[in-house]
């Protein structure tokens, strides 16, 4: 009898409208900065929102959330994501805290990112953000093998060392065939708070430049600002402070952009499922 080499086939999470993956190729690029902002931003603009750090081996969401109390677990063993600032959450970072690493092998990775997506109490959703962790490795698979993806975003910065691995992470996508809805250039400038002159630390306008050779969209640049990171650290993101804060501003408007794609790509998944 032969064996069918088929990869599973993804089964969508009940009552969670759209999955979408913050990936960004390389790590130090800002990627969860920017998918905590974005998860905290889509909640403010009316929608309800769930966030898996599926960074495994660097879990920085609980820190960046301002949360580490463990999750419980509820009827029918399910866990009980941490609900932080409005948003569901998970993490390995609540299950184990601390600066203990863990050290496993990807079948445990891949155990580990179906539990976060199949056994916890996500409830009614609008969108499921994922933080996938740096690189184009087990966790993507695994995901991809989970459930169905709404579509990925590509975080940068302008640098060509970035953009060289942002690069990867758009041809990852494609090769897994999940729909990239755009690009976001993080740290794109730095305005100095003395001259107002604005300098261009890690060069500028790269991923724009990817996005339009890849043929993908770009959502828009975030600048170099210390509230940022200090919002990060404190667990209290700039987000936080709604669309019209000066800080805020830019991931609303990537938001916005980001809403709007996740529609068309939804809108055009179920055209191919009357369909077919």
């Amino acid at each position: 009898m032969a064996h069918s080499n088929a990869m599973p086939s993804p089964v969508a999470l009940p009552g969670v409208s759209k999955i979408i993956a913050i990936g960004s190729g390389k790590g130090g690029v800002g990627k969860t900065t920017v998918a905590v902002n974005l998860a905290i931003a889509l909640a403010k603009l009316g929608h309800r929102v769930g966030l898996i750090d599926a960074d495994i081996y660097g879990p920085n969401v609980p820190l960046m959330m301002g949360s580490t109390q463990q999750p419980r677990v509820g009827p029918g063993n399910q866990i009980l994501p941490n609900d932080t600032h409005g948003i569901k959450t998970i993490s390995i970072g609540y299950i184990s805290p601390g600066d203990k690493p863990l050290v496993m092998r990807g079948p445990m990775l891949h155990q580990i990112i179906r539990q976060f997506l199949q056994q916890v109490e996500w409830g009614e959703l609008d969108y499921l953000i994922v933080d996938l962790p740096p690189g184009t490795g087990d966790v993507v698979i695994s995901l991809v093998q989970t459930v169905p993806l709404t579509g990925a975003v590509v975080v940068s910065t302008p640098s060509d060392v970035s953009l060289e691995d942002a690069r990867k992470a758009l041809e990852m996508f494609a090769q897994v065939n999940v729909e990239v809805l755009g690009m976001v250039e993080n740290m794109s400038h730095f305005t100095c708070p003395h001259c107002q002159k604005e300098i261009d630390i890690f060069s500028r306008g790269g991923a724009e430049r990817t996005a339009k050779q890849f043929n993908v969209p770009f959502l828009g640049s975030i600048e170099l600002v210390p509230a940022i990171r200090e919002g990060g650290d404190r667990g209290l993101p700039v987000a936080l402070a709604g669309p019209k804060s000066p800080q805020a501003a830019e991931f609303y408007a990537v938001a916005e952009k980001l809403i709007e794609r996740a529609e068309e790509a939804a809108a055009a998944a179920t055209d191919v499922i009357e369909i077919s």
